[in-house]
């Protein structure tokens, strides 16, 4: 990957190995990365993952998501991580993709933890991901983050 300053480097470190953790159902390896993750600065992470899920949506639902693929969504990113994954929550995983796709309002959305969100934000990029690679996805949306944050310096 790009050199990227020391805390999107343990960003990306902590997607990585909690999407490989996610993938491979050790619950383990993603309690460990995920902790990390929910560790690291919140609205980083919830950039740098929804900007992941977002473009992870757009490649998979290029004329868009109706009511039914959100839907299916949730239900196989629920059931393939319900087994082993404590921290998945369809409310959670709804207010992420709701977020992705740019159709929520923060000031209506149920309160959830930046642990909460990070967890389940690990388990819809996992399930979204399928086998695709994650380092495309990563890689854009760090540039993204780079992007946004030179524009809003003075």
């Amino acid at each position: 990957m790009v050199s990227m300053p020391a805390a999107a480097r343990g960003i990306s470190a902590a997607v990585v190995d909690g999407v490989a953790a996610a993938r491979a159902a050790d619950a383990d390896a993603y309690e460990e990365a995920a902790g990390r993750l929910a560790a690291a600065d919140p609205q980083r992470v919830a950039l740098v993952l929804g900007g992941v899920v977002r473009s992870l949506l757009e490649d998979l639902h290029p004329d868009g998501m109706d009511g039914e693929d959100v839907r299916a969504v949730l239900e196989r990113c629920t059931r393939s991580a319900a087994a082993w994954a404590s921290a998945v929550d369809p409310q959670v995983l709804l207010v992420l993709l709701a977020g992705a796709l740019g159709v929520s309002d923060p000031d209506e959305q149920p309160p959830a933890s930046p642990d909460a969100l990070a967890r389940n934000a690990l388990l819809l990029t996992a399930d979204l991901l399928g086998p695709r690679p994650l380092e495309p996805y990563l890689v854009a949306a760090f540039a993204e983050l780079a992007r946004a944050e030179t524009v809003e310096m003075p």
